[in-house]
């Protein structure tokens, strides 16, 4: 019955985003007064965004290559040209935009392409800013992102399911299962958290500056262990347990003989596991009722290895102070009944108007979600 699903699921991917069937946006259920609608489609493998000063948003992919310009020539409010910026990239997922210039993280490097508003039609070319990163592929991929001190953030994933990454002769590098940050004027690195498997999504919080980030759980712990986390850092020289302690208290089967789990930092909030959640991101927009300012919304990209799927919906934290009180859902529907699933959303990226675009590696679109009274 597996096989089955995953061969509807494929088949449905390949009705949707090659032969121009619609996406089935009237399965999504979005609480009331939201709305969303398809903002652009044949978006190849669409993951990380970013806005340039005209309008144009950046899009990153893992699976194609590419980095794609979208562009609403009309100012409609919806994209209608798609314009591939660079290709045969190394899974160039994570992308930044800062002084009209593009940040590109291809696994070992990042790469920067200048001026991008003005001369992305025409296949510029990339200059290595970050060089000399791991270049395995096994959580290679990237989301990156400047800060409010200015430096670029990028995580390093682990290069496995579970493994050791110091004093361990095939993967002895310290950067691997963290977050670096780089001062690109001076080359300076410094280590931002330890001890994170895979994060693909962080933003920092509007008031304390601090960073949250998403980290996936280990795979083959049985359908239920261990928890996906939502993190924060809070202090310097913080360790998240990763590949000793999950989730805060779950010692390794492989690794966490003799570790003590308070010897760790403990997640801000145990997700579902194997929910594989991926972009975070805290809601400034003006447009959302004012309920939802500074609410963390998180995209639940979806389970892979589990008997029935979990996840594949996006998520929103609200905040008691510093704290978060409740977890709940946003928009769902990405998961048919049969246990198909037709959508997986990756990202977020908030449009000066307010309202929100939500990538999708799956179906090859960008959605937005508007709010009206």
């Amino acid at each position: 019955m597996k096989n089955i699903n995953r061969g509807l699921t494929l088949f449905c991917a390949v009705l949707y985003s090659t032969w121009g069937y619609s996406l089935p946006l009237e399965k999504l259920t979005l609480p009331d007064g939201f709305k969303i609608e398809v903002y652009a489609e044949d978006v190849s493998n669409a993951r990380q965004m970013a806005l340039g000063k005209t309008g144009i948003v950046y899009v990153g992919s893992r699976a194609e290559g590419k980095v794609h310009a979208v562009v609403d020539t009309d100012k409609d409010g919806t994209a209608d040209k798609v314009v591939v910026v660079a290709e045969n990239l190394t899974m160039p997922s994570g992308i930044a935009y800062k002084n009209g210039d593009l940040y590109v993280a291809a696994v070992s490097e990042v790469l920067k392409f200048e001026n991008i508003d003005e001369v992305y039609a025409n296949s510029p070319k990339g200059e290595v800013v970050i060089s000399g990163l791991p270049t395995e592929t096994h959580h290679g991929w990237k989301y990156i992102d400047f800060g409010p001190d200015g430096w670029l953030y990028v995580p390093v994933g682990a290069p496995c399911n579970i493994c050791q990454t110091e004093g361990d002769g095939k993967f002895d590098d310290p950067r691997f299962a963290s977050i670096l940050k780089f001062d690109l004027a001076s080359g300076e690195m410094k280590w931002v958290a330890k001890g994170v498997r895979n994060t693909v999504g962080f933003d920092w919080q509007p008031d304390s500056k601090e960073l949250w980030f998403s980290d996936n759980g280990r795979d083959w712990m049985g359908d239920d262990l261990p928890p996906c986390e939502i993190n924060r850092v809070s202090a310097d020289d913080q360790h998240f347990g990763y590949p000793y302690i999950h989730a805060g208290d779950i010692n390794d089967p492989e690794f966490g003989a003799g570790k003590n789990p308070d010897d760790y930092t403990k997640p801000e909030l145990k997700l579902g596991a194997h929910v594989a959640p991926l972009g975070v991101h805290f809601y400034q927009g003006g447009q959302f009722p004012a309920e939802y300012n500074k609410s963390l919304f998180v995209a639940e990209h979806g389970s892979w290895n589990r008997t029935e799927k979990s996840g594949y919906k996006v998520m929103r934290a609200n905040f008691n102070g510093n704290e978060i009180g409740t977890y709940e859902t946003f928009i769902e529907g990405f998961l048919n009944p049969d246990d198909t699933v037709w959508g997986r959303p990756v990202a977020f990226l908030v449009l000066p108007d307010g309202s929100m675009l939500i990538s999708d590696d799956f179906a090859n679109a960008i959605y937005k979600v508007t709010y009206q009274k």
